[in-house]
């Protein structure tokens, strides 16, 4: 079961709820405007090129894109010089611009939980291993660099 313990089922997960609320949600709660729609299509792009570049800079780095998996060496360069996690972000970037897409503004409130989600299952755990891997190195890249933005 634990193949299925990553994070893009976690986001096909959330992607589903959204699209159930956009379709159930009473039209009072609406939105629609075409700002918002361009707006949530920022977002995917976003968010879609940011996961692009953070796996094309793990490959680079001939380490794993795999979460439960033990890392071959420490990224810090590229996108990974701006945030920890490119890739999560990268998954709450298309989860809000789908919600703005999809005209359901009320499963805005999903993105937090969503990064709570990760933060726990997935990102938690993969700073333990980096840190007892990387020790002072995966210290000082905490320091300067933040988990999410």
């Amino acid at each position: 079961m634990k193949w299925i313990d990553i994070p893009p089922v976690w986001l096909l997960l959330a992607l589903a709820i959204t699209w159930q609320i956009s379709v159930l949600q009473p039209q009072a709660l609406a939105i629609s405007h075409p700002v918002l729609d361009l707006l949530g299509g920022l977002l995917v792009g976003a968010g879609l090129v940011l996961m692009l570049l953070a796996v094309a800079e793990m490959r680079r780095r001939k380490t794993t894109v795999i979460p439960h998996k033990e890392a071959d060496a420490l990224v810090t360069t590229g996108v990974f010089a701006r945030s920890r996690n490119p890739i999560y972000l990268g998954d709450a970037l298309v989860l809000a611009g789908l919600a703005l897409r999809w005209d359901a503004p009320v499963a805005l409130l999903l993105v937090p939980l969503f990064m709570a989600t990760l933060t726990q299952r997935f990102i938690v755990p993969e700073e333990n291993r980096l840190r007892r891997k990387f020790h002072a190195d995966f210290a000082r890249y905490c320091e300067k660099t933040r988990r999410w933005l």
